[in-house]
């Protein structure tokens, strides 16, 4: 018999900012089924279910993983019901729907010689307490010995695009052309559907057989060109994408520019009427300049740190979401949109659809472009250095943090008074200025993490080259 706990420990998989992750190699299909027993005993704590529902992104490893998580079940008594390749939050709110505990499959942006464990309560994402609790449990199963094949149950994809189809229009996109960048996105198959239904005429684009590992806070030189290319030879109304396991959206807008996840996600609140708002500390400042909430609650990096906030802010207000960075969008309450007879039920993980739904809904008549012209001028932009040793991350943001001035001489920024310093989560460094420099180490893979907010969008990408030429040089020298 093998017990929960020491596999894991001996694994090396830990929790990062939203799910478990790790080598591919180190999710053997006893540690994939430790993680399933574990999970089950946590949630059978406070719930009562005898079926788990799983699934999986578009990665080579996510199918005998989820193999695995099922044959766990089994072991248990419990059904599993295997949706197959569909994004995280569809996974999410067909779960929730059920009240049935689920599993999501996916390393999300990470490369693909990784891959990671999503766990859902039946109300939601599962707190840090939970992952804690996981980790620790302590129960016997026996060894996996052989892996049996999955029948996959399609009825998750279409009640996910119903779930927008019932609120949004179907004249919504009518006289708009979209390109739907697939590339291996776990919901490309549902995408085009969802937004032909909504009246859009679709374009597919570059569909890959090969995984690609998408990260919608760094995005490539080469899907920035790809953006302003298609925008251009296609003629479209804009461009949709998301990472691979479609939860992070992406948004280019009418001339090929990619929006930010935080000025997606505010553009998104302001069109919902969102009253509160809570977001990581990493999220651009405009949205506070705007005064369109009534407050706005800054956490640490993650989305389960975003949920965490929510409980508080449903008590005065009622009408609460969340958003990261990464333009994951995160639904805390029920809400009516106003050419709607039903509601839009609470989704409290990251989605993203409904983001750039209601910004495309919101630009209707002005364009995306325009939208984001009529925000306060704060720009941001990040990037990360990978292969970054988490160690080494860890011990520079110590070093920086006990003489932050250091690092600004280091940077030839010695004129500019730093005013504020901000350890919520990694180090961010607020100058006299206006520019603000944040760095972190990455929750979900050993990388190096910077993000710049500044008056201009060429500031900050020259002083995220600048900050990450630094420390490269630190690396090399430690």
């Amino acid at each position: 018999m093998l017990n929960t706990n020491v596999t894991l420990a001996q694994s090396g998989v830990l929790f990062g900012t939203s799910g478990a992750r790790g080598l591919v190699e180190q999710f053997t299909p006893d540690v994939c089924a430790a993680f399933t027993h574990a999970f089950v005993s946590v949630m059978q704590q406070d719930f009562t279910f005898d079926t788990v529902a799983i699934a999986i992104d578009n990665r080579p490893s996510s199918y005998a993983m989820a193999q695995a998580c099922a044959q766990a079940l089994a072991q248990l008594g419990l059904k599993s019901q295997y949706y197959g390749v569909i994004p995280t939050p569809a996974l999410a709110y067909v779960a929730m729907q059920q009240n049935m505990p689920s599993i999501m499959v996916t390393g999300s942006h990470i490369p693909f010689d990784r891959n990671g464990l999503k766990f859902y309560r039946p109300d939601g994402e599962i707190s840090k307490q939970n992952e804690q609790a996981i980790l620790s449990n302590q129960v016997a199963f026996s060894a996996l010995t052989e892996l049996d094949p999955l029948t996959v149950n399609p009825n998750a994809a279409q009640q996910y695009i119903q779930r927008y189809v019932n609120v949004f229009s179907n004249t919504l996109l009518q006289g708009k052309r979209i390109g739907i960048y697939q590339h291996s996105s776990a919901g490309r198959d549902i995408y085009p559907e969802l937004f032909s239904k909504l009246g859009a005429d679709v374009v597919t684009l570059e569909r890959s057989d090969v995984f690609v590992p998408i990260d919608t806070e760094a995005v490539s030189e080469q899907d920035c060109q790809k953006a302003l290319d298609w925008v251009t030879t296609h003629k479209l109304d804009a461009l949709f994408s998301t990472d691979g396991d479609g939860d992070r959206p992406m948004l280019a807008d009418e001339n090929g520019h990619w929006l930010r996840g935080d000025i997606l996600g505010l553009l998104c609140s302001k069109y919902l009427n969102v009253e509160a708002l809570a977001i990581p500390v990493s999220c651009n400042t405009a949205i506070e300049q705007t005064e369109l909430f009534k407050t706005v609650k800054r956490t640490k990096i993650g989305s389960p740190y975003v949920i965490e906030a929510f409980a508080s802010l449903l008590s005065q207000y009622s009408t609460v979401a969340g958003f990261e960075a990464n333009g994951g969008f995160l639904l805390g309450s029920d809400l009516s949109l106003n050419q709607s007879q039903s509601s839009l039920t609470a989704l409290p993980t990251r989605d993203a659809v409904l983001p750039v739904l209601a910004v495309l809904a919101l630009s209707q008549a002005t364009g995306i472009a325009a939208q984001v012209a009529h925000l306060p001028q704060r720009y941001t932009h990040s990037d990360r250095l990978k292969d970054f040793p988490t160690d080494k991350s860890k011990a520079i943001i110590a070093t920086v943090h006990a003489s932050p001035q250091e690092l600004l001489t280091t940077l030839g920024v010695n004129a500019d008074e730093l005013i504020h310093v901000d350890a919520t989560d990694g180090l961010r460094l607020t100058l006299v200025s206006g520019l603000i420099i944040h760095l972190r180490p990455s929750g979900n893979a050993p990388e190096f993490r910077c993000y710049v907010e500044a008056g201009n969008l060429e500031t900050a990408k020259q002083w995220v080259a600048n900050v990450l030429t630094a420390m490269t040089r630190t690396l090399a020298n430690m």
